[in-house]
């Protein structure tokens, strides 16, 4: 079969487009679907024979913030790292995207890179996204990570959010926030995202979490106060196939239990 245009060949072929971070390779990749720009990059130490992962990301940042627990799940398997349109390296979209669109253009990314059934990891907003895929395409992957998942509907509204947010940023690393403001106001998609806002707050995830198949782990910061832990409960109760699961910290948990949450979706990988 054929490499569809903007992926790379196979392994060992990547050679020249590979770019060492740590001990991990990283393997950029570029898409269009219709008129949206998406960025994947594979993050993988080895050949190492063992499950896909694909890591969403949240709202306003990019998939970099995920890098201590890639670099934990790529020593049990090849860790797909996505940028959705207008976010991190995808470029700006013209036009209005709404939660649908993303997950359209990352189904339809993935298939072009002929990955099949991964386990699909979104975080925050991220997880609003993967299960919106979960439910346009319910064979496309038997297995969810949702990480923090939005938006708690007892909170839903911008100014909600944002006291939320700023609530966040006092219990985070300092690398953790760091990356947030970084990315929220220094990359010149301020505009881009504030249209994203009303996508965000309006999707009532709640009401399509029932008809998703998939078997799906739910983890959420023990101090999370975005995501309070009466709301992960509501998600993995709403879910046809699930089990909750509480780690150390708050929102961006997979700085402060990168650890503990790459054996937790070992496990759920294996089972």
């Amino acid at each position: 079969m054929s490499t569809p245009v903007g992926f790379p060949p196979p392994l060992p072929k990547l050679g020249p487009m590979a770019r060492a971070a740590a001990r991990a390779i990283w393997f950029p990749a570029a898409h269009d679907v219709d008129d949206l720009g998406l960025v994947l990059n594979r993050y993988q130490h080895d050949e190492v024979a063992g499950p896909t992962f694909v890591m969403v990301h949240g709202f306003g940042v990019s998939s970099g913030y995920f890098e201590p627990l890639a670099e934990k799940l790529a020593d049990a398997g090849t860790v797909w790292l996505v940028d959705l349109p207008g976010y991190g390296a995808s470029p700006k979209p013209r036009r209005d995207v709404s939660i649908a669109d993303h997950a359209r253009a990352l189904g339809a990314t993935l298939d072009a890179a002929g990955i099949e059934n991964p386990v699909l990891i979104g975080h925050s907003w991220g997880c609003q996204v993967v299960t919106e895929l979960a439910d346009q395409r319910p064979d496309f992957s038997d297995r969810l990570v949702l990480l923090a998942p939005t938006i708690n509907p007892a909170r839903r509204s911008a100014l909600k959010q944002l006291f939320d947010l700023m609530h966040d940023f006092w219990l985070e690393p300092p690398r953790a926030d760091a990356f947030g403001l970084y990315s929220y106001f220094l990359t010149g998609r301020v505009r881009y995202y504030l249209s994203q806002v009303p996508h965000m707050i309006g999707d009532e995830v709640e009401g399509r979490l029932s008809r998703i198949r998939s078997a799906t782990l739910v983890i959420v910061g023990e101090r999370d106060p975005i995501v309070p832990r009466d709301w992960a409960q509501q998600v993995a109760t709403l879910l046809q196939t699930s089990r909750l699961e509480v780690v150390t910290g708050a929102h961006i948990i997979m700085y402060t239990a990168a650890a503990e949450i790459a054996r937790l979706i070992e496990d759920f990988a294996d089972d």
